[in-house]
């Protein structure tokens, strides 16, 4: 999860300005419980390092969208707490045929959506239907990508054939090519069920703009409507978000009635506000703030290093489509030095595109060990001794798999200017344009980027990157599209040795390098209790006790 965001305070100025109107303006909305965390009227207050790309998770694939739309909407399929496993959840069990083209999901009762429209078998099949009948806009990568990583395509592209409601608690979900982690994939929030009522009468696919900037449809931005435990109340701008609790919901809600997502993407604006009791948590802390938080009596919580942060190389920039120069790249960044100077505590340098706990890791991938002067061979070999290149990174903004995009990127290019290399820092802000030129266009070279695993299937992570071709790594390689389809579809029994076989596969073309496996940290409030952590975030705040269970 690591891709678009719209809009987000600019600068380190304006961000800590930004802190100090959010916090004077969430004080005024709640009121202080002798210093513990949360209201004393249920309110919880976490801040995010940017805002959400769209209120509408079925155009969204990164984290502080899914943050917000855990809480508004549920899927067939959730995730088992604590772990990456799925889970039932709207669906209560699922039978698959035994060749996996058939999928009978056997759905919750007595369920409705925000907007009072029931939650049945016929708003099952609308929303497949929705995503594979996606056209122009809506159906580019930078919207529906999730849709095309998992189902390959829309319309006639797409692995999936139809839905059919045999009874309004049976769905029958039909493909026409087998997609062996769709049972873990649909846990995604860009999978979630969405009222067909308010889907249609708000226009959820008429998206205007371009591809490059999208604009936010009528739904997208003021109606989504899930079945969750929170409903949608207003979405300010730059500014936060908030949910009220769904009176209706089917399920149980503990003390937080009311949830309040703050944007505050500087790291010691986000720590400055929890000391002054103007937020409950937040995400990403800092690695120099872990000790003194913890002496101050705040609980950290770490996830699981689920993620790898990675150096892009987008072959369509030449000289980049040069294998030699690409191992000269590799050779020349110090993975170790990068860790101890930029990285938390308990970070570990990356081998491949998948953490180490992923089944399919290998310990015979070809490795690229730091080697200053075997890359300068490799340059002169290549004819490229004053090479120059482009290096993109992102500022304004912490992810769990890169928490100081600056810190990375000066360590990073550092190295590569001891080897000879000359690269151009083009910072751009995450919001609104970043991940579009990442993702969606081809003016990039080098870049910084990374990915928190969405479930526990190796197809996550390396199917995702270069599963097919792509304007991020402008490579057409059928050696490794090849392999990583055989793992994705061998038997079960084989799947492990043919995921290993994929990932030394991959390094040996080395489209990037992966950098490391960061373990991100979040910090809350004492008196607050019960925060689900979890390795793929899948954080639902109606389980949190305020105030220390008093």
């Amino acid at each position: 999860m690591r891709r678009r965001a719209t809009r987000l305070a600019g600068g380190v100025t304006l961000v800590t300005a930004l802190a100090v109107a959010l916090s004077g303006c969430v004080a005024s909305e709640r009121d202080a419980d002798g210093g513990e965390g949360g209201g004393s009227d249920g309110t919880f207050v976490f801040a995010g390092s940017a805002e959400p790309s769209s209120l509408d998770p079925a155009f969204a694939s990164d984290g502080e969208t899914f943050r917000v739309a855990r809480q508004i909407f549920e899927g067939l399929v959730g995730v088992e707490p604590g772990t990456a496993d799925p889970a039932p959840l709207l669906a209560e069990s699922w039978d698959i045929s035994e060749d996996g083209l058939t999928y009978t999901f056997n759905l919750k009762e007595g369920v409705t959506f925000h907007d009072d429209t029931p939650f049945d078998a016929e708003a099952v099949c609308a929303n497949f239907d929705r995503w594979h009948d996606w056209t122009g806009l809506a159906a580019h990568e930078n919207l529906s990508y999730y849709y095309k990583a998992v189902f390959g395509g829309t319309g006639e592209d797409s692995l999936y054939d139809s839905c059919e409601a045999s009874d309004a608690a049976t769905a029958v979900v039909t493909l026409n090519t087998p997609i062996p982690e769709l049972i873990p994939a649909l846990s995604l929030p860009s999978f979630s069920m969405q009222s067909p009522a308010a889907l249609e009468e708000f226009g959820a696919d008429e998206v205007e703009g371009t591809a490059d900037a999208p604009q936010l449809t009528e739904y997208g931005r003021e109606h989504p409507t899930g079945t969750g435990p929170y409903t949608f109340q207003e979405w300010k701008s730059g500014e936060s978000v908030t949910l009220a609790a769904n009176e209706n919901y089917w399920g149980e809600i503990g003390d937080v009635k009311t949830i309040v997502f703050t944007v505050i993407s500087d790291g010691t604006a986000r720590r400055q506000a929890l000391e002054a009791g103007d937020i409950d948590g937040y995400d990403l802390v800092a690695p120099a703030d872990v000790d003194a938080l913890k002496e101050a009596g705040y609980t950290i919580l770490d996830r699981d290093a689920f993620n790898i942060l990675y150096l892009g190389m987008n072959q369509a920039a030449k000289p980049l489509d040069d294998v030699r120069v690409r191992q000269a790249i590799a050779h020349a960044i110090d993975k170790d030095a990068l860790v101890q100077a930029a990285l938390p505590e308990g970070t570990t340098p990356a081998t491949q595109f998948v953490p180490e706990i992923v089944t399919g890791y290998s310990d015979d991938v070809t490795t690229y060990e730091y080697d200053p002067e075997k890359a300068k061979d490799l340059l002169k070999e290549a004819g490229q001794e004053n090479l120059e290149l482009e290096f993109n990174y992102p500022t304004e903004v912490s992810r769990p798999y890169m928490p100081d995009p600056a810190a990375i990127y000066e360590a990073v290019s550092a190295d590569l200017e001891e080897v000879g290399i000359t690269v151009t820092a083009t910072p751009e802000p995450w919001s609104p344009t970043y991940i579009d030129t990442i993702q969606g266009g081809e003016n990039h070279g080098l870049h910084l980027l990374g990915w928190t695993g969405d479930y526990n299937d190796t197809y996550n992570f390396i199917g995702t990157f270069f599963g097919a071709k792509s304007l991020e790594w402008g490579f057409d390689d059928q050696e490794v599209f090849d392999a990583i389809k055989d793992a994705r579809n061998a038997p079960l029994e084989e799947q492990e040795a043919a995921y290993m076989n994929a990932n030394e596969v991959i390094m040996d073309a080395l489209p990037g390098v992966p950098l490391a496996s960061p373990v991100p940290s979040l910090v809350v409030a004492p008196g607050v209790e019960g925060y689900p952590i979890s390795p793929v975030q899948d954080e639902v705040y109606n389980v949190i006790s305020l105030g220390g269970g008093e």
